[in-house]
Formats: C-alpha cells, structure tokens, sequence
C-alpha cells in the first residue's frame, strides 16, 4: 500500500510537470498499472480484504462453531479459551495456525446479538451517605531503607469522592477491619461495596447472592452498613475506586515514596489525602472535593464506639511459655504454659486472653521466626531455677536501667548470687523497676554492693508512710479529760512512799 505522499508524487510528476508514465514507473520502481491507477487516486487508499482466507480452518469451522455455541451456554467462569479451543481442533487433526482460531472465536463472539451493548455502560448518581466503595491496591515503597510491596487499602465516597488510603505490610482481616476504623471518621454509609476477597466472602452464589465471613458480618452489623460484592471480574461495579487506584500509584506513589517506618507512611497518606480533597468535583465543578464531604457528613451515620478489629486464634502455649502466630513467637505467663488460650490479633497488636482475662499484650510483628517475651512471664520460673537467669533468652535481651545492670553485674560474681538477684527482682515485681533502680544507684554511691543492701534500702523506699492523725468528731470527744497526777499512784499504793 503507497503512502499519500508517493500518490501526491506521481500525480504531480504526471498532470503538473507532464512525465510519461513509463518514466515515472521507471523512476520510483513501480508497475506502469500501479502508476497509471494512482494518476485518478484523489483521496487515501484504503485496502480491506472483505473476508480473511482461511484454507487450513474451514474444514473445522463446523465443529468450532458447535463448540462455542455449546460455551455460550456455560457459566463464565466454565468456558474455553481460544487457546484451549485451538488446543481442541488439534487433536481433531488440525494443522493450522492459532491465529486463525482466535480471529475466527473474536468475530464470532462479536456478531453474538447484544455484543457491543454489553460493553457499553449507564452513567450513575448516589445520594449524600449511600454507598462508600473499597478495593486493595500493591505499591512498591521504600520503608526504613529497604524495598518493600505494601498493600494499600482504598476507600471512596461514591456522592462527595473523599477519598482515603492506608498501607499495611499484609492483606489479612485484621487489617481489614483497622482500615474501616481509621476510615470511617466522618460517619458509616447506608452500603460498602467489595471484591470477592476471602476476607469478605466465603461463598458464591448466583446472581448478587453471598455467603460474607461470620466476623467481617460482625464488622457490618457493629457500623450497621449493607454489605454488596461486585460480580466476579466486573470491576465497572465499583469504577470510582478502581480509577482511584491507578491515580493513587501515579499521584502518591510515583516517584517512590520513602518513609521510617509505616507510621510516617500513613500519617503522610492521610495529610496527601486532605490536600487532594481541594480538587475540583468532577461532576460539580463549582464545588471542591471537600465541600462535597462537608455536605455529605450530616447524611453518615454517627459513630457512638470503634470495632474491636481482632481475628481470634486457639492455640496451645508451650512449655517455653510461648504461642506461635503468623510464624512469630509471643510469650505468655509461665502459669499458662502447656494450656490452651485464645490469640487475639489486630494490625498492630496481639493480646493473650484466657479464663476471660487478657494475661498477655505484645506490640505485633511482622516478618518471620521472631521471639517477643515478656521478662516478667518466666519470673515464676526463675524463683525455682534461678540459673536460667545467666542465660535465659528473655533475659537476656531485658533492656533494664543501667543501674539494676550495674547491680546485677556485681551480684553474679558472688556465690549464689542468682538466687540474691532473683529475689530482688520478685520484690520489683511487687512494687515495681523504679524503687530497684533508685536503691541501686543508692547502693552503687557507697562501698558495700550486695544483694542484701539493695534490699534494705529498697524496703526503705517502699516501707508505709506515717499514719494520717484522726479526726475525731465532737460528739466524741471527753468532756472531761485526764488530768496528769502522779500523786494518784501513792494513793493507789495505800499512801506515800518515799524513794531511797
């Protein structure tokens, strides 16, 4: 196919400047009927085949069609690929090329009545509070120096297109329900719209029908918000956030983004997301993104309490006292050691709970084969086997105050100075690290370091201050008081006595 430019030459040569055809021909290496039929082109040739050859197929169109006539009454989910149909027709004995079969499924599909409609879409409106849509979204972040994927959490006012976001290191139904809490500042919507993601759904039915997860629907029925999932691969369903995402990435996350820790990460999300909030409405250009969240607060439903976001786990505490979650060790009281308790985990922490009580609480960490213990857990055990205190991991890594180290340091050079130092620390244990830590420096000021001394004067720190004097009631008091006489005891004895 000649481009117009080549046209608009031989045109020129031929009708302006009155060059032979053969010439022209001769010069631009073309055929003279080549040349003769551009000389009449006035516009840009278009060359279209009205119906692609396909001699290696058309024995097998028959059966190709049946076959897709046969997918079309399948579920979505169910039907072949043009891959998986161009796999089929060669084990019936086709030779031909792949392209064929995918040329062919594509027209076929496309002159299915309805085709072009179903790619075509109605524009909607939502009422002030109706529907808030959420999706995840992975984004590479550079978090303490090192390169790392986060998952973001999307949310987005469908009425107002307030927006907010916040990443975690995991994609997981704790951080699910952290996300709804630190999201729903201005008020609940009447529905929140989702993904099939496991931690929302369980089951899919046909139609809109879902079987939700029993504790996301504890989620639900605590904001007291309707939950709907999209159609699986309908992502149009939820559009708002699903442009939200890319403009996300290009907006927050390009160039990368460089933070401490996730703190610093989500206080700067959360600061990007009140600055953006100035941009214009996209369907109410007069007004800014804000100025729609302020008139969409009043229809949200207030908050009167936040959902306690944890997911519960059963497990059994070992004989070191530990729990395993999420390939992380936590301690726990060494009374509780070898019995079952219940592992309540949110984004940012993890509690202990058993006989209705929380007995433990660590700060949650991510990553794998990490020991969190308490010191105080194995104190019990340190009263019978005061050795482990030497090497006992717990111990070990017990970051005390300089002065109970310093202590510690001298008493461990004494003879049984494990058992000194232990029975400091279950005195601490009582009162508390502080009047350890000012008896050491008090005892670490003279010359004499023992455990004995570090005791006395810790007793003296903790010891009962004096009484508070009584204050007695006027309708209690002696009208007449004693009188001091000492004469009153000669009279007692039968008289008075002189003393020699």
């Amino acid at each position: 196919m000649l481009h117009m430019d080549l046209i608009a030459e031989i045109r020129r040569r031929h009708l302006v400047s009155k060059e032979s055809i053969s010439s022209i021909a001769r010069d631009l290496k073309l055929s003279r009927p080549t040349v003769r039929k551009h000389c009449r082109t006035r516009h840009e040739p278009r060359y279209q085949r009205r119906a692609q050859p396909v001699p290696m197929l058309g024995a097998f169109q028959e059966t190709l069609e049946a076959w897709l006539h046969t997918e079309r009454t399948l579920p979505k989910a169910q039907r072949h690929t043009a891959r998986r149909l161009f796999e089929g027709l060669q084990g019936e004995g086709y030779r031909g090329a792949y392209d064929s079969v995918q040329r062919f499924v594509r027209r076929w599909k496309a002159a299915k009545p309805g085709a072009a409609i179903a790619q075509a879409f109605v524009p909607l409106a939502f009422a002030p509070g109706e529907v808030c849509q959420f999706d995840w979204s992975h984004e590479q972040v550079e978090l303490g120096g090192v390169m790392q994927t986060v998952k973001v959490a999307h949310f987005r006012l469908t009425f107002s297109r307030q927006m907010f976001v916040v990443a975690y290191p995991r994609e997981t139904q704790e951080m699910v329900f952290d996300a709804h809490n630190r999201a729903f500042f201005g008020g609940v919507p009447q529905r929140m719209v989702y993904d099939n993601l496991k931690a929302f759904v369980e089951a899919i039915f046909t139609g809109k029908e879902r079987q939700f997860n029993r504790r996301f629907m504890v989620l639900a029925n605590h904001y007291l918000f309707g939950p709907v999932a999209c159609t699986p691969a309908s992502g149009w369903e939820k559009g708002q956030v699903e442009n939200q995402v890319g403009n996300i990435r290009e907006w927050l996350f390009t160039p990368l983004a460089r933070f401490a820790d996730f703190e610093a990460l989500n206080e700067w999300l959360a600061t990007r997301c009140r600055e953006l909030a100035a941009r214009k409405h996209p369907t109410m250009p007069e007004h800014s993104i804000a100025a729609g969240f302020a008139e969409e607060q009043p229809a949200l439903r207030p908050i009167t309490a936040q959902f306690d976001g944890y997911v519960e786990h059963m497990l059994r505490a070992s004989s070191t006292c530990l729990v395993a979650l999420d390939r992380n060790r936590y301690s726990v009281p060494a009374a509780f050691a070898g019995r079952a308790v219940s592992v309540r985990s949110t984004a940012d922490s993890v509690r202990i709970v058993a006989e209705g009580a929380v007995i433990a609480e660590h700060v949650r960490r991510f990553g794998r084969d990490q020991l969190i213990c308490d010191p105080w857990h194995y104190l019990p055990i340190l009263e019978r086997k005061p050795g482990a205190l030497r090497n006992g991991v717990p111990f070990q890594r017990w970051d005390l105050p300089v002065a109970i180290q310093r202590v510690r340091d001298r008493i461990l050079k004494h003879p049984k100075g494990d058992r000194a130092f232990v029975e400091l620390l279950m005195l601490a244990r009582e009162f508390g690290l502080e009047p350890l830590q000012v008896a050491c420096e008090l005892v670490l000021d003279g010359n004499v370091v023992t455990a004995a001394v570090v005791m006395n004067e810790m007793r003296r720190l903790v010891a009962p201050s004096t009484p508070i004097p009584l204050l007695v009631p006027d309708m209690l008091k002696l009208q007449t008081e004693p009188r001091a006489d000492c004469s009153r005891y000669d009279h007692l004895r039968g008289g008075s006595h002189a003393i020699h």
